[in-house]
């Protein structure tokens, strides 16, 4: 099969031989433990935001510091976010195997750390060793899954991996309730001690990468690697603060955004110079690649819309109780992944770039229509739409990435999974200063003064001025949905106008 073209009639993309072997050999009888090992280490990733979001107030009870607790989430995306390229190349250079036991040792010494911290700031710093892991997880496991199965075969493991990711959504904040009332917070990091052991035992014993030809000592670019993490650090960092900590015109904004685009020319000045940089160009200059880049982005850019803005909405203006808040966000976490094992039906037959096309459309449509929602209106309104635009979004995710990934070798699909990643992940950074701003902005105007989400939402215990709060409120989450339409029709145009139709798929 190796060498042949296929039939484009039949709509399946054309592909041509492969440079070097797939990942690790299936032969061996241990994929399956490979496999659980991958869902292990990703459940801790997946799990990890969502556990502590709701034993906050337990930690800022017993540390103090609820001015700053925000970085608990902040430090830890941050850290994944600018790691990602990093551990991306790392693992085309040195394999898979060495990157993510380093980086699950990483992530399991900063959960022991945070279950030993005094206060706020050293939870903080340790939740930022986390990240410095979580970025390795995260990655590497994703490109695993593409290493051990062939083409046809990569929606097993990569619905496997949405399956992880949708559990995680709905069990994550009651386990995460449980284990601060009825133990102690500590023991939401301590719980990752013995996951994430099985998940390295596994991977130690049963994962063997196939021997790679000799090569020269390989040359890894500290200086760019250095360059990328200060860029992504400072330009995040400016971006989760901005409008937040200070007024985005403020000093603090303005030197942040300054300094980040002065690292940016660093960065772009390193990585044309070096040997084998951290972020190659081709990256960015293969149409394929850097099409799915932007498509992805925008998908991090849009999800903040339901996942930040919907529970607030099914609260204040549907008047549901927190659980059932939750229920309608986490709905889309079942059709999700559902949607997403289904997919291969449709690419097989018309191309990944046109099944990309039909999910996002579809999640356009969606997005656009719930500002169309009557007022106050009922839970199942919501959650009918949520159900809907969780399969088209899963229609139009896992294409993408089991298709990028299938265009390149074994030695670049690392960096190409990684900067498939950092793009989404950048995308929900932007999407979330970017619709906060949008949102707080509405209220303003509605409600004739300056404020924000939080401190609006708090004061609806105000009966007389009830109504018209929670008026604003959904104007103002109608128009963040507006904006995400935007961002997915922004994505449609992306694949569109500069994705190939048949992407260039090579044979393992």
């Amino acid at each position: 099969m190796q060498g042949e073209r296929r039939r484009r009639g039949s709509g399946v993309e054309h592909t041509k031989p492969a440079t070097r072997a797939a990942g690790p050999d299936a032969a061996t009888g241990r994929r399956g433990a490979v496999v659980a090992a991958l869902m292990l280490a990703m459940a801790l990733a997946a799990l990890d935001s969502t556990v502590v979001s709701t034993a906050v107030p337990q930690i800022v009870g017993d540390l103090g510091g609820f001015s700053v607790f925000s970085w608990l989430f902040s430090g830890y995306l941050l850290a994944v976010t600018v790691t990602l390229p990093v551990y991306g190349k790392l693992s085309d250079t040195f394999g898979r195997k060495p990157v993510l036991v380093a980086g699950a040792v990483v992530f399991l010494l900063g959960s022991l750390l945070c279950s030993l911290a005094w206060n706020m700031a050293a939870l903080i710093a340790f939740r930022i060793v986390q990240g410095l892991g979580g970025g390795a997880l995260q990655g590497t496991v994703q490109t695993l899954a593409a290493d051990l199965y062939p083409l046809k075969e990569r929606p097993k493991i990569q619905s496997k991996l949405s399956t992880v990711w949708a559990v995680s959504a709905v069990a994550g904040p009651g386990l995460g309730g449980v284990l601060a009332t009825y133990a102690d917070w500590r023991w939401i990091f301590l719980v990752n001690l013995p996951i994430g052991a099985a998940a390295l035992w596994l991977i130690v014993r049963h994962l063997h990468e196939p021997e790679r030809a000799p090569r020269t000592r390989p040359r890894v670019d500290w200086a760019g690697a250095l360059a990328v993490f200060a860029c992504g650090g400072v330009l995040l960092t400016a971006l989760v603060q901005g409008g937040v900590a200070w007024a985005w015109w403020s000093a603090p904004s303005c030197a942040l955004f300054a300094t980040g685009l002065a690292l940016l020319g660093a960065v772009v000045w390193i990585e044309r110079r070096a040997a084998e940089p951290i972020i190659p160009g081709w990256v960015w200059r293969r149409r394929t690649i850097a099409a799915v880049n932007l498509a992805l982005g925008a998908l991090g850019l849009l999800m903040v819309a339901p996942t930040v803005f919907l529970p607030t909405y099914a609260q204040s203006v549907l008047g549901l109780a927190p659980v059932a808040a939750g229920f309608v966000l986490s709905v889309w976490t079942l059709s999700w992944p559902v949607s997403a094992a289904l997919s291969q039906h449709v690419y097989r037959r018309i191309g990944f770039r046109d099944t990309a096309l039909l999910g996002i459309g579809a999640a356009a449509l969606i997005l656009f229509a719930f500002p169309f929602l009557p007022y106050p209106g009922a839970a199942w309104q919501p959650t009918l739409l949520m159900l809907v635009l969780g399969g088209a979004l899963g229609l139009f995710q896992l294409p993408l990435i089991v298709g990028v990934q299938s265009t390149v070798g074994w030695a670049e699909r690392g960096t190409t999974t990684a900067s498939v990643l950092f793009c989404r992940q950048t995308g929900q950074t932007i999407g979330a200063s970017v619709f906060g701003a949008i949102a707080n902005g509405v209220l303003a105007s509605r409600l004739g003064g300056a404020g924000d989400l939080d401190s609006v939402t708090r004061a609806l215990d105000d009966k007389a001025a009830a109504e018209s709060t929670r008026h604003a409120i959904a104007d103002a989450v109608h128009a963040v949905y507006l904006g995400a339409g935007c961002a997915a029709a922004l994505a449609f145009l992306v694949l569109l106008c500069v994705a190939p139709r048949r992407f260039p798929v090579l044979t393992d």
